[in-house]
């Protein structure tokens, strides 16, 4: 059985809900109508029932109807919804009016949802912009209490199995955060770890990479890795991590044992965290397109509640791999 089919069976076991607010797009739909008939996880669809079931109707769907389905227009919590979102948001001046408007769009009552306990999590960007499905995540979920900031973590799965965890790397940050400080970059790995524990299964050994391994340059971003790699063993002493460290000294034991003898992580490591998104972005499309690799993500992580952006281009099979490592997350908070 392969990772994503391990993520899909933990995900059934758990039986969490899902949002998936984008109800009448077409590859939304169908990836609905598989998660429901292989029973991955309980799903909510957000819009007019009569147009998610004629659309169901159309594109030929026999399980829409399992789905649990809300009227963002008409349904019973909205009052409740709207003084959630009004209370919340007070100190910003944020009045009934404009939340009884907001409220009625399928992203905002999503969040309002998971916030209310109503939802575990939410999948969706398949038809808006990262900015649409993030913006009232971090104005109502927020981030995880300790966490300041949100990374974006991808599943490396290689066909060369002598690396990472019998070839499955996870790298971070590679989706969000342009130049995150030492503490940021910390918990950027923190996190990291935790995504790795719930969705990989495996234990992270760390690798905080650099231009440097272990003093062999000085510059101030590299100064940075070293402090952040100090810092996220005092958030998390339970982790195994170390830095500063090359790529090729976190990856090839030969190379790490010259390198940075006495390091349980050089040559070992199965979690690359990137100083800066330029090159963790970079590195994982390099990967990617030139070793082949299959990249599972991103992952969103540092919220207080899974919710998780989809590219406008993906296909059926993505959405639903990320509602399943969407619950999976769910289950691991």
């Amino acid at each position: 059985m392969n990772l994503l089919d391990q993520i899909k069976e933990k995900a059934k076991k758990q039986n969490k809900k899902i949002i998936l607010p984008e109800s009448t797009e077409e590859r939304t739909l169908k990836a609905a109508d598989e998660l429901l008939k292989e029973g991955i996880a309980q799903i909510i669809l957000t819009g007019n029932p009569q147009e998610i079931k004629k659309r169901a109707e159309e594109l030929n769907l026999q399980n829409i109807d399992k789905a649990i389905i809300i009227d963002p227009i008409n349904h019973e919590k909205k009052e409740e919804y709207i003084d959630l979102m009004v209370e919340l948001r007070k100190a910003k001046g944020l009045k009934r009016e404009d939340a009884a408007k907001l409220i009625e769009n399928p992203l905002y009552l999503a969040t309002l949802m998971i916030k209310n306990g109503d939802a575990d999590g939410e999948v969706a960007g398949a038809e808006n912009s990262t900015g649409d499905v993030l913006r009232p995540a971090f104005q109502y979920v927020k981030t995880k209490p300790g966490f300041s900031v949100v990374s974006g973590a991808f599943l490396m799965i290689l066909k060369d199995k002598e690396f990472g965890e019998d070839g499955l790397i996870v790298f971070a940050d590679c989706a969000v955060h342009p130049n995150p400080t030492d503490k940021e970059l910390a918990e950027i790995a923190v996190a990291t770890g935790e995504t790795t524990r719930a969705i990989a299964g495996f234990e992270p050994r760390i690798a905080m990479l650099s231009f440097s391994t272990k003093g062999s340059a000085k510059h101030e971003m590299v100064d940075k890795v070293v402090s952040a790699t100090k810092i996220a063993k005092e958030m998390d002493p339970s982790l195994k991590i170390d830095g500063e460290l090359q790529a090729d000294a976190a990856i090839i034991e030969a190379i790490g044992q010259k390198k940075a003898p006495g390091s349980e992580i050089a040559g070992k490591a199965n979690v690359l965290v990137f100083p800066t998104l330029e090159t963790g972005n970079i590195a994982y499309k390099l990967v990617q397109r030139l070793a082949h690799a299959e990249a599972v993500g991103p992952i969103l992580q540092g919220m207080a509640a899974p919710i998780n952006d989809l590219s406008r281009g993906c296909s059926v099979s993505d959405i639903v791999n990320l509602v399943a490592i969407t619950a999976n997350q769910a289950a691991g908070k």
